[in-house]
This record gives C-alpha cells, structure tokens and sequence, in this order.
C-alpha cells in the first residue's frame, strides 16, 4: 500500500508520497512525471516520514539548509538511482551542469563518456523533488534549463538558495512569488 501527504509551500501544494516506511515520492502538484511511483491504491495518513519531510521542507522554504535527510527508497534502474546519488552530493546555494553529472557517470562505469542527454532523462524523472535536488542542474555556462515543476519554481529555488545565474542574478532571497503582485505584499 501507498501513502500520500499535502504540503502547502510557498509554490504550491506539494504531494508526499511513503510505501509506509520511507519517501518514495515528492512532486509539485500537476508537475511533469507526477505520481509516476504511486500504485493505483493510496490513501492519505499521517507517517513519521511525512513528519520528517514537512520538518524539511519548513527548514528549506525558510532559506536554510536541513542538516538531515528522511528515509528515501527510489525503485527505479541502476542508471537512474546512480545520477539520483550524484543529485544528494550537490551542495545548498550550489549547482552542476547535465554535462558534470554525465562525467561522473562516466568515470564510475569505466567509459570514455556518457550522453549528458541521457542524464538529462534520469533528473528528469527524479521522483523525489527538492530532497534530492534536480533544480541545482543547470546547462552549460549555468544557463536555466528544463525542470519538471516548471522554470519558474526551479529560479525560485536558486534564488532562494542565494545561487547566482545568467538571467537570474544573485539575490537575497526568491523576490516576488508566481501569481503575486509586489502591491500583495
């Protein structure tokens, strides 16, 4: 059986999901690959581990970096939970390029090089936003590329963690969220 858990964060709601034990997964409401881990059966209750991941998810909305992380359990192939281990190495207010995680990938498994394209598909399909934390992937040259929770959560993200970018500029915080008016405020 899988468990399920909302979350209001600042953009947006937010799903947890649990097999009862750990984090499986964790995705913007309506994001691309939403819900790709969930069975067809899944009820909302109240777990330690969603406890954990709100604790979490509070200290991280807030602007800080969590000093620990919940349970995770990601199913998913060798290839993919390889890039996702890479993914929990990225420091808070970091990033790394598609083509670094490809490198490592790379130099792990003996080959001269690997398809940046190819990593590029597994962080996509990262069932696990934040926690495991594809919005610090950026493109060459730290250009915004692709997120499944859409562009605008990923540069609130940076943002919010103090990351400096073309196009998004060093800030003290995320600014203006979607959907608000300085004027709201």
């Amino acid at each position: 059986m899988d468990y399920t858990w909302h979350y209001d964060s600042p953009l947006g709601g937010i799903t947890l999901a649990s097999d009862g034990t750990a984090l499986t997964g964790l995705w913007f409401d309506g994001q691309k690959y939403y819900g790709t881990v969930l069975g067809e059966k899944h009820e909302d209750r109240s777990l330690p581990v969603f406890e954990q991941a709100v604790e979490w998810l509070g200290i991280y909305f807030r602007g800080k970096a969590p000093d620990f992380t919940p349970p995770l359990s990601l199913k998913a192939t060798a290839f993919r939970q390889a890039v996702w281990k890479i993914l929990l190495t990225i420091p808070f207010g970091q990033t790394m390029t598609y083509g670094e995680i490809a490198q490592r990938i790379a130099r792990q498994r003996g080959l001269r090089q690997m398809s940046a394209r190819a990593t590029g598909g597994a962080i996509g399909h990262n069932p696990i936003s934040l926690i495991i934390p594809c919005h610090r992937v950026v493109g060459t040259n730290g250009r915004l590329t692709g997120y499944a929770g859409g562009l605008h959560r990923k540069q609130y993200l940076l943002a919010l963690e103090g990351v400096s970018l073309p196009g998004i500029g060093r800030s003290d915080g995320p600014g203006v969220l979607p959907g608000d008016s300085p004027a709201a405020r």
